[in-house]
Formats: structure tokens, sequence, C-alpha cells
């Protein structure tokens, strides 16, 4: 079924040189796209939502949209749920406990994902490093 729908709005953040517009140019085309004059619509500054705003601000001075690109940045995180050995130590039947989920019995081990069956919380599947024996 063709239906219509409005673009998403972060698609107007998407750098020109990943884009690759492809219209019907058939009767039910909406008109020309605003690709079609991309290089006047942003050197016109007509083109200022947030996105490109900040684009603008993070781009190297003198650079152009044609310029390369600069290297991608690293992001720093924690580990929050580690793979574990298989099992852990945790096997079917042992009591444990779950910050959420409260206590319950291991009835499944899966290397390090669990079936548990929580006392309050019913039946769930949690990663190992999330809970702790009792």
């Amino acid at each position: 079924m063709w239906q219509t729908a409005l673009p998403s709005r972060f698609v107007d953040e998407l750098p020109l040189d990943h884009v690759e517009v492809a219209e019907d140019k058939g009767t039910r085309g909406y008109g020309p796209s605003r690709f079609d004059t991309a290089d006047n619509l942003f050197a016109s500054g007509f083109y200022d939502t947030p996105g490109w705003q900040r684009a603008q601000r993070n781009r190297p001075q003198g650079a152009t949209p044609s310029a390369p690109r600069r290297a991608p940045l690293t992001i720093e995180g924690t580990l929050v749920a580690a793979s574990t050995a298989p099992g852990a130590g945790l096997e079917i039947g042992v009591r444990i406990f779950h910050q959420k989920f409260g206590y319950g019995r291991v009835a499944q081990v899966d290397g390090n994902k669990l079936t548990v069956d929580f006392e309050k919380a019913g039946r769930k599947k949690v990663v190992d490093s999330f809970v702790e024996r009792v």
C-alpha cells in the first residue's frame, strides 16, 4: 500500500555527501527537492536547522562540504554488563538477588545469560553480572 508521510526532521541534518535523492518524476511528485539547489541553499544561510548550525560550528576552519572529514570521535564509557565464563559459577537452583526483580532461583543457564524465576516478578532473562548469589 502506498502511503504519504512527512520526512523525518533528522533527514535535513544529513551531510550532502551521504545523501542520494531518488525521486519519482511522475505525476505523484511533490516538486523540486531541496537537494536540487543544495549549493545555493546552504551558501545562502537559508538552511538554519539546529543540526546544521552545530555542524557548521564543528567544521574545521576553511573546510568545504567536499573537503575530507575529521577523524572519527572515540566515545569513552563504562562497561555495564560483561560476558563472563559460562555460568560464572551459577547453576540451576541457585538462589540469587537482582536489584530490580528481587529474589529468585536460577531456572536455566546459557553462557552468561540466566533464566530466573523471581518470587514477585515471575520468570525473567538476565545477564549474570546483574545478579548476586545469596
